[in-house]
């Protein structure tokens, strides 16, 4: 049986990372995406299951305890996203890759336990200003909420050099394009 490969995508939010994961996903790349954990509620339209595994707090702290986590953080206060061995292992042990949609820190924490069978890329938007546009346009969060954001991706893309690639999302389809190319160089090596 053949062990899936890993592709981690981290990015500030905002910056396009799901748009780019949800159209490899859709390429026949024999891909499967790992539904991350998390102790913040559901927005309107998602599902526990399929977009993300949704436990209260209390719950993802036990589950922490538990060891039951590849990589899990903290991002705000009393809100923890993470990945579930579980799902890893289910994917690999399939043959299928695994993609991550994941926080920074957890991308690079996910790098680090698989090393080459990963592949880390980091979606960057093309200007801090141009993030703030795309979050408001979103409609989602309120100012607060999306001055919070624009401090965490200011910090997170002071990680974009630790990753093994940097795509900048300026242009969708061009993004789309090079994200596409580098996926597919790298399940063929």
């Amino acid at each position: 049986m053949t062990t899936g490969k890993l592709l981690i995508f981290s990015a500030p939010s905002g910056a396009g990372k799901t748009t780019i994961v949800r159209h490899l996903l859709a390429q026949p790349l024999n891909l499967a995406f790992s539904v991350s954990a998390t102790s913040r509620p559901p927005r309107p339209g998602e599902i526990d299951g399929r977009d993300y595994h949704f436990l209260s707090e209390a719950e993802f702290r036990r589950r922490i305890d538990e060891d039951a986590f590849l990589e899990w953080e903290e991002v705000y206060t009393g809100t923890f996203y993470g990945t579930l061995k579980s799902e890893t292992e289910r994917i690999r042990a399939a043959g299928r890759h695994v993609v991550f949609d994941v926080d920074v820190i957890g991308g690079l924490n996910i790098k680090k336990i698989y090393g080459e069978a990963a592949l880390a890329l980091f979606i960057q938007p093309p200007s801090v200003e141009e993030l703030r546009n795309r979050l408001r346009a979103r409609s989602t969060d309120s100012e607060e909420k999306i001055a919070m954001r624009i401090a965490k991706a200011e910090y997170e893309m002071s990680f974009a050099p630790q990753f093994d690639q940097v795509v900048i999302n300026d242009r969708l389809d061009e993004a789309l394009l090079q994200a596409e190319t580098l996926v597919r160089e790298f399940l063929a090596s």
